[in-house]
């Protein structure tokens, strides 16, 4: 099994607010809009070094979006961002309406999103925006899993040419992947070689994932592990190529069921290569308030639900 250092933990909203700023710095066109969380979002520093290309909208998201859009019409590529619950649910018909139908070049930037927001509770959690996102025609869906690979989704976000979701979370997760990787919209990304089963993980379930690896490869399991840092569009060559070479499923997420990312690899896996599948995500219902470890803990989105389902799947292989 490779080796995956972690650098230390860090946030994934941090890598955004990285990326938002080099991306500023070599494009004039971005500007950022933020809907009063401009510390919580990261975007601070991208006001500060561009005042005149940043504009605080205040509690007002569908004010916010609107406004966006029509940056984006004048020629800007625009960032926008706020909490992922209050970014997609509060806003969804602006956001089909103004910017997804309007083909305009608006990235939302969803912060502090599933269930790591922690003690701020149910209302303040998402477990349903990938789902309304990725309903969208013409929406990509980022979900990077670490503070470098979301900078490196940030920049490859600003260099695309239409609308664009971006998911990414408060609490301080492990940062292992390469400071100086190219993001490629559109790919999923092999962490690790396996012959038994797949794993496909989404956000920050992906060190997850590669702690089940180790954990599995100990019992002499052989686990391949695959990073979804897009979600759409998904890479189904990827999909379809691992689920064929290993013979069983599983598809961890910090998401509900409903719309989620086992939901649709197990479409395409349905229509070109049956197999059998296990899912580790919320199931079907809110959040709660408490840590971010007692809440993954509490779900089973940790490293420990991911063995579990591992067995499952493979007793029906």
């Amino acid at each position: 099994m490779k080796q995956y250092i972690d650098q230390g933990k860090k946030d994934t909203r941090s890598g955004f607010g990285a990326g938002l700023l080099e991306a500023g710095r070599k494009d004039e066109r971005i500007v950022a809009l933020c809907a009063d969380l401009t510390g919580s979002v990261k975007m601070d520093a991208f006001a500060k070094e561009f005042p005149e290309r940043f504009f605080q909208c205040g509690i007002a998201e569908a004010n916010m979006v609107g406004a966006a859009a029509g940056l984006a019409i004048a020629g800007k590529v625009a960032f926008l961002g706020s909490f992922a619950e209050f970014v997609t649910g509060r806003v969804y018909d602006q956001i089909r309406q103004e910017v997804c139908y309007g083909k305009t070049n608006v990235k939302i930037a969803a912060s502090h999103a599933g269930l790591t927001v922690g003690e701020d509770g149910a209302t303040h959690q998402t477990m349903e925006d990938v789902a309304l996102m990725r309903a969208l025609p013409g929406m990509v869906v980022l979900c990077p899993c670490d503070c470098n690979q979301t900078k490196a989704a940030t920049l490859a976000a600003a260099a695309y040419d239409g609308p664009v979701y971006l998911r990414f979370g408060r609490p301080g997760v492990p940062n292992f992947t390469d400071p100086d990787q190219k993001f490629e919209i559109g790919k999923a990304v092999l962490l690790e070689e396996g012959k038994d089963v797949t794993v496909f993980a989404t956000g920050h379930l992906v060190w997850e994932a590669l702690q089940a690896c180790a954990a599995l490869e100990a019992e002499g399991i052989s686990a391949e592990i695959i990073d979804i840092a897009t979600i759409k569009p998904l890479d189904e060559a990827a999909v379809v190529a691992s689920a064929r070479k290993t013979g069983a499923v599983v598809v961890a997420e910090e998401h509900n069921m409903p719309g989620g990312l086992g939901e649709l690899i197990a479409g395409v896996l349905a229509a070109q290569a049956p197999t059998p599948m296990e899912y580790v995500n919320g199931g079907d219902a809110f959040g709660q308030s408490g840590t971010p470890s007692e809440l993954l803990k509490a779900y089973g989105l940790d490293a420990a639900g991911i063995v579990v389902a591992v067995k499952k799947v493979l007793a029906r292989k």
